[in-house]
């Protein structure tokens, strides 16, 4: 951005050149002037000099006499101090003041001589290779019976005629210069008195900026600068009293908008944002003064919120709606627009109400999902156990060795429901604890917890020859409900004992650091991919639902374990890669001052 300048550098530059170009404007024209008089005055002198000597040269020319006309040159040329020559028409010189005649150039096509031959009087400056200096000529004719018999020149050098204008223009220079700078004084001094009643206001303006109204500006000397002042005393009073009222009324709009849980936005036709609320900053992640009176579009990046806004704007509708908004996170906004009128009732704009329903949509979105996979969950048991109950009613009760097997498949399903059931209840009991009473934890020891554990899976594991290591140091404690823990590893086992090959290893560790306790269940078996890692502790969540439910699982298990360790205080992290085996891992919280 250019900077800009004071008044008083804008007048006084502007003065100061106007006096600088005009006494630069004379004292070129002066010093041309002197130049041309000189140079006019001394033409005029050589050609007064050529005309006293013309009776004299005549004489000699015709006839012809070269010597006496040379004697004649070189006397009066030395009196003179001005070189003398003649020339005949042919161009050769006859007489030369300075020169011997033989010696010198044909002069006939000397610009001066020239015009002298043809009837004229020649004037010419040149620098002379004879004499080697710049000089002027005067030639005139002299006639006999109106024929042009011989030419006669004077010539001086010029230089001293440059050496007296060099004199002149210094001292016409000298003397500008006393006059610039009493002009710049000058100007200075007008520029000054211009500008400081202009100043003066200038720091009255800012007493106003900066909200002191109260403030009097001073009364210059000259009439529109004192008018000026007492208008904007006036508008000071009146501002300072407009201000207090719209103060009043904007602290009553913002003392409500601001103890709303609502964000409110007020857009106009423009669809630019004319006011905002706290909680709609706070929504929108953003500073409130870097929002208002830009376009809603460049603030809120959302196709779906830009369409409510653009279709309530255009028609003039109420309109409702859910919109969801990415930024640090997902969230869901339910949006509802009115009018937005002036007080003539025109239409200006609408009014945008904005709910974050984020956990109320996903609660319910829970909710949904929830009863969903448990409808599915106990449907699917139930089905086959009506169908094979039909089919017993319906004559197969006749054959034992049907009747034996629909009876044990009737009873997988039927255990099925009551592992899903005991579950669900397990599950509830937990969170219901978490949220009420919260659960007792007591200082016990990691490695009799796991051992425990062990030993419950430890059938399971033979059966497919898995091995199970168990790494950790008695003395590891932490603040835990054994029993809740030990349900939680039992969980963790359960499922690395059904996903690992036959013959399999499972590895599990526990370590403690300074600020925690970490236990982790290393398989090797099939592992996780890992779009599915995130949703892995969600409810009835399956990776592979066929397999899981041939293996009897039934998608409770890791959120069970989640739940648990969370009464903990603490957290657990999974890693997998397919075909490599997972990790599960277990963080509780280590006891302070153990």
């Amino acid at each position: 951005m250019k900077k800009k300048k004071r008044l008083l550098w804008q007048l006084y530059p502007s003065h100061l050149l106007i006096t600088l170009i005009s006494l630069l404007a004379v004292s070129l024209f002066a010093s041309s002037a002197f130049r041309e008089f000189f140079l006019e005055r001394t033409a005029a002198d050589l050609k007064s000099r050529a005309y006293l000597l013309e009776k004299q040269i005549e004489y000699f020319i015709s006839p012809l006499d070269e010597m006496s006309v040379d004697s004649i040159c070189k006397a009066i040329g030395e009196q003179s101090f001005t070189r003398i020559t003649v020339i005949l028409p042919s161009g050769k010189v006859v007489g030369d003041s300075e020169k011997a005649p033989e010696n010198m150039d044909n002069h006939a096509d000397r610009f001066e001589v020239a015009e002298a031959l043809s009837g004229n009087l020649g004037t010419s400056i040149r620098y002379s290779r004879t004499l080697r200096q710049d000089m002027m000529y005067v030639a005139i004719p002299l006639e006999n019976n109106n024929e042009v018999i011989a030419v006669l020149r004077t010539s001086i050098p010029v230089t001293s005629i440059y050496d007296e204008l060099r004199s002149i223009q210094i001292q016409i220079g000298f003397g500008g210069l006393l006059i610039a700078l009493f002009a710049a004084g000058v100007s200075l001094f007008i520029s000054k008195r211009i500008s400081r009643p202009i100043e003066e206001m200038k720091k009255g303006a800012e007493q106003f900026a900066r909200g002191d109204l109260t403030y009097r500006m001073p009364a210059p000397d000259t009439e529109e600068m004192r008018g000026l002042s007492e208008a904007m005393n006036r508008m000071a009073v009146q501002l300072n009293d407009r201000i207090k009222t719209a103060i009043k009324q904007r602290n009553k709009l913002e003392a409500v908008l601001s103890s709303m849980d609502e964000g409110v936005i007020a857009i106009d036709r423009d669809e630019k944002i004319l006011s905002i609320n706290q909680a709609a900053v706070r929504m929108f992640k953003s500073n409130p003064y870097n929002l208002e009176q830009r376009s809603i579009q460049e603030v809120i990046r959302n196709h779906e919120l830009h369409k409510i806004i653009k279709k309530a704007i255009s028609n003039g509708e109420h309109l409702e709606g859910d919109v969801v908004l990415y930024q640090d996170e997902e969230s869901i906004l339910n949006v509802q627009t009115t009018l937005l009128l002036d007080e003539g009732e025109n239409f200006i704009g609408i009014l945008v109400v904005l709910n974050d329903v984020t956990r109320l949509r996903r609660l319910e979105n829970m909710r949904k999902e929830f009863v969903s996979n448990v409808s599915h969950e106990i449907k699917t048991p139930l089905t086959a156990i009506k169908g094979f109950v039909e089919t017993l009613s319906q004559g197969a009760m006749e054959n034992p060795g049907e009747t034996k097997r629909f009876l044990n498949i009737i009873e997988k399903h039927v255990n099925r429901l009551v592992a899903l059931i005991e579950d669900l209840m397990h599950l509830s009991v937990i969170e219901q604890k978490d949220k009420s009473e919260g659960i007792t934890l007591e200082k016990g020891h990691i490695r009799s917890v796991i051992k425990t554990a062990i030993q419950i899976c430890q059938a399971k594991a033979e059966a497919k020859k898995i091995k199970i290591n168990l790494i950790c140091p008695e003395d590891i404690s932490a603040g835990i409900d054994p029993p809740l823990l030990e349900q939680a590893a039992v969980n963790l086992l359960d499922n690395a004992i059904k996903y690992s090959e036959a013959g399999g290893l499972i590895r599990i560790e526990a370590i403690t650091t300074d600020t925690e306790v970490s236990i982790s269940f290393k398989d090797y078996g099939i592992g996780i991919p890992k779009e599915h890692l995130p949703r892995l502790f969600e409810r009835f969540y399956r990776v592979d639902k066929a397999r899981s439910r041939k293996l009897g699982g039934t998608g409770l298990g890791l959120a069970i374990v989640k739940h648990i360790v969370q009464t903990h205080g603490g957290y657990v992290t999974v890693e997998s890669n397919p075909g490599e085996g997972s990790n599960f891992v277990i963080h509780l919280p280590e006891i302070s001052g153990q």
